[in-house]
């Protein structure tokens, strides 16, 4: 059976994701100032982030239409799945199951399964290689699904914040706790709950210990690490997320470690030297 994945563009993909002909991205549209910014491959990270910081106003998100999930599950394909960021944090996953019901009403014998990650950005793309290897293995589409699902329910998401500018923006951080914070160099070690609501998991003084402490997170509850991918996403700071890989692998043995830059919209949530991290 043939197969397709599509993903929203919260979710990074590889180079080689991109180029296999299995995966299509769907981008958000960003906005900061009233400018619209479209988070495809003509997304400028540079000229977003230099946008983000000069503005007072919180920088915003809006998911694609359901029509834009609907076209995209169009082709020759038998299976397609769709995976989309926490339905807690954007109305993306609402949109493609409309979607997908749009084009069942009009189109059938396709199997359409919409994924809400419950994390975002490298916790999506982990979830859509899970799907390419269930695929990939010659699994049933119910099994496919039921397989990624566990996955799902499974993975943790995990990240750490060098700049709080859009935590105070977004009214998640009070401007005196912010500035308190700056002030003292405090990073919030941040995590979701097992249900794709955001949560600050710890603290620490400087941006390194911040990231040792995320990572004592990342060991303690990680079971049979030989059999895992971690992926990181970093926003702008590519030596960092070299320097947390390599102290993975002195922690974990693990099957592999990917690294990927930051598309629109997880810049958008990580700002300018954030790392996240999903396994």
């Amino acid at each position: 059976m043939s197969y397709k994945i599509i993903v929203d563009s919260c979710g990074e993909l590889t180079n080689e994701m991109r180029n296999s002909g299995k995966f299509e991205n769907i981008p958000l549209t960003l906005q900061v100032d009233g400018i619209e910014i479209i988070d495809d491959a003509t997304f400028d990270q540079a000229k977003f982030l230099k946008a983000v910081a000069a503005s007072q106003n919180c920088p915003k998100s809006a998911c694609p239409s359901p029509e834009k999930y609907q076209k995209a599950c169009e082709g020759e394909e038998d299976h397609v799945y769709i995976v989309t960021l926490s339905s807690n944090l954007s109305g993306s996953y609402n949109s493609a199951v409309l979607g997908r019901n749009l084009y069942l009403e009009e189109q059938r014998g396709k199997n359409i399964y919409v994924f809400n990650s419950k994390s975002a950005s490298v916790g999506e793309t982990l979830i859509a290689m899970k799907i390419r290897e269930c695929e990939e293995k010659g699994m049933a589409f119910r099994e496919v699904v039921e397989t990624t699902e566990e996955f799902i329910r499974g993975m943790r998401t995990y990240f750490v914040l060098e700049n709080l500018d859009t935590l105070r923006k977004n009214g998640r951080l009070s401007r005196v706790k912010a500035l308190v914070a700056g002030a003292l160099k405090i990073k919030p070690v941040m995590g979701e709950d097992g249900e794709g609501n955001i949560l600050q998991l710890d603290q620490a003084r400087g941006i390194n210990k911040a990231l040792m402490k995320m990572l004592d997170y990342v060991e303690k509850n990680l079971k049979n690490p030989e059999d895992k991918i971690i992926g990181i996403t970093h926003c702008n700071c590519l030596e960092r997320a070299e320097m947390v890989k390599e102290e993975l692998q002195k922690r974990l043995n693990v099957k592999d470690i990917i690294i990927l830059d930051a598309a629109g919209v997880s810049s958008m949530y990580a700002n300018d030297g954030g790392i996240i991290i999903a396994v």
